[in-house]
């Protein structure tokens, strides 16, 4: 599985490629998309979508991990970096990709085991994890960071998923000629 981590922002939106095999984690590539500040916000956007098509068509991901939105303080700033994150979706969608979608408390806990830790501990966990020489940036680590979360989680959510089904079906027998659940 090559996943495609995406840490969308109106200014700086990160992304980060990796290849799941097993338990091993193998680093790709990583980056930071800069959106220039002065450009219209329809530009901005189209910047964010254009990118990450280009990153997809180079990097060929088999899936997608995309950070969710928080709501802070400021709903503006909330209103903003939900329609940066609306631009990674489409680009997404568009190159026929599965997203899944997690909270910055899941991708902590998930890379440090600490859902409140602290952007530098992301950066040194996700260089340990995959054996980087340096310091990834505090996008590109955060991008990186939601990528891992998804090696880690996304196997679980099939197998849940599967054990679902076959319960489901299981569940399902027939009594006196007619189907039960």
């Amino acid at each position: 599985m090559r996943i495609l981590g995406i840490d969308p922002g109106l200014r700086r939106t990160g992304f980060g490629v990796v290849d799941v095999q097993g338990m091993h984690l193998q680093y790709i590539t990583s980056g930071t998309i800069v959106i220039p500040a002065d450009q219209p916000l329809a530009q901005r956007l189209k910047v964010i979508l254009d990118n990450l098509r280009e990153i997809v068509r180079d990097t060929e991901p088999t899936v997608s991990a995309l950070e969710k939105v928080f709501v802070n303080a400021n709903p503006m700033s909330t209103l903003l970096l939900g329609q940066a994150r609306g631009a990674a979706l489409c680009a997404m969608a568009d190159s026929q990709l599965l997203v899944h979608e997690y909270t910055a408390l899941q991708i902590k806990k998930a890379v440090v085991g600490n859902g409140h830790a602290a952007k530098e501990q992301v950066q040194k966990m996700v260089q340990h994890l995959l054996k980087l020489d340096g310091l990834p940036a505090a996008d590109s680590a955060d991008a990186l960071a939601c990528a891992i979360c998804h090696a880690h989680a996304g196997p679980l959510a099939q197998r849940l998923k599967l054990s679902g089904e076959l319960a489901g079906q299981r569940g399902n027998r027939l009594r006196g000629g007619r189907l039960i659940g």
